[in-house]
């Protein structure tokens, strides 16, 4: 709060004297109630003043512009550094959470928990919901507590990948509708295809066409958002055998990966062979769910969410705020 210099003569002073006495008054009753918190009772019987003239001087002290409030928030970085992201562009919502811990997995825990109480705002009853496996997605349904059971319908948008409780999208949509109170589908399908021919008979099985269409006339997505380059990529878990394919990989130009596609930093779909034997929604098709949520922490991600929000692929981002800082310092150039 700052209190300034009283510029301009009081109505009804008579002369310098008393126009001295009642600034100083004023100043005193503006300084007891904003900075010491009074009563304008207490602050009247301090002054030995009446009670509607104490009125009388904050209202007028205020008029005068003599007080500024300002009030801070434990959330206003936050609040800033999503309006940051929201400048960028692609997408129209984000969620910052803070980074509680440099422990990655502390940090997902909370970005899903986040992203876990916002799908509990969004879902109504008879909603279907559409996501991936990733540990991202993962987070998201061990941080759902719902208080109540919701009417819906989960959904795999992609082929499934056994091996480990994350890569496999029917273990986390079985999770997912049951924390929820709702029914999931189940994918019988790979997520990856021999070849091109494979997935086209493949995705036209009966019970395979069924869920995708079903993914399709979804009302809204949960995904990861997958790390590529880096050493601890999600994608390689996806298909190990890609792991020896990297340099193909690398000459190809992916900087992250959605719904298995791998993408290039401006989010285009990458000339990759893998790209084109994948059972999973096409983005084309991705892109027609009314509501996408995209949820992905950790120093490796940054890279990857900032190629995503540049392909538009996304509404919602919800993430930490070391990865926030680190996806605004690579748009502007920064250098780790």
């Amino acid at each position: 709060m700052a209190i300034g210099k009283l510029v301009k003569k009081p109505a009804g002073s008579s002369g310098p004297r008393e126009e001295i006495v009642i600034a100083r008054q004023m100043h005193q009753a503006l300084v007891l109630h904003f900075l010491e918190g009074l009563t304008q009772a207490q602050i009247a019987d301090r002054l030995g003043i009446s009670h509607a003239t104490v009125n009388r001087l904050i209202k007028r002290g205020r008029q005068l512009g003599l007080v500024e409030i300002k009030i801070k928030s434990p959330v206003e970085q936050l609040v800033d550094m999503e309006e940051q992201l929201l400048a960028l562009g692609g997408i129209d919502r984000a969620v910052v959470v803070p980074t509680v811990s440099d422990n990655p997995q502390l940090s997902l825990q909370a970005t899903g928990e986040a992203a876990a109480r916002l799908l509990l705002d969004t879902i109504k009853d008879g909603d279907t919901i559409c996501i991936t496996g990733g540990k991202g997605v993962s987070a998201v349904v061990a941080g759902l507590k719902p208080t109540r059971r919701y009417d819906v319908e989960v959904i795999p948008a992609t082929g499934c990948v056994q091996g480990k409780h994350y890569t496999d999208v029917n273990h986390v949509a079985t999770l997912m509708a049951d924390k929820l109170g709702g029914r999931a589908y189940q994918i019988h399908a790979p997520l990856f295809a021999d070849d091109a021919d494979q997935r086209e008979m493949l995705i036209n099985m009966r019970s395979v066409s069924n869920v995708f269409r079903l993914a399709r006339e979804a009302t809204l997505a949960v995904v990861g958002i997958g790390s590529i380059m880096s050493d601890d990529s999600s994608y390689y878990d996806l298909h190990p055998s890609s792991a020896t394919d990297r340099a193909a990989i690398e000459r190809s130009g992916a900087s992250c990966e959605l719904l298995a596609h791998l993408l290039d930093a401006g989010g285009a779909v990458c000339d990759y062979s893998l790209n084109r034997s994948l059972v999973s929604l096409t983005l084309d098709e991705f892109a027609s769910i009314p509501t996408k949520i995209g949820v992905a922490s950790g120093p490796n991600k940054a890279g990857p969410i900032l190629s995503v929000m540049r392909g538009g692929h996304l509404d919602t981002l919800v993430t930490d705020e070391s990865t926030s800082a680190r996806i605004l310092d690579l748009a502007h150039g920064v250098s780790a």
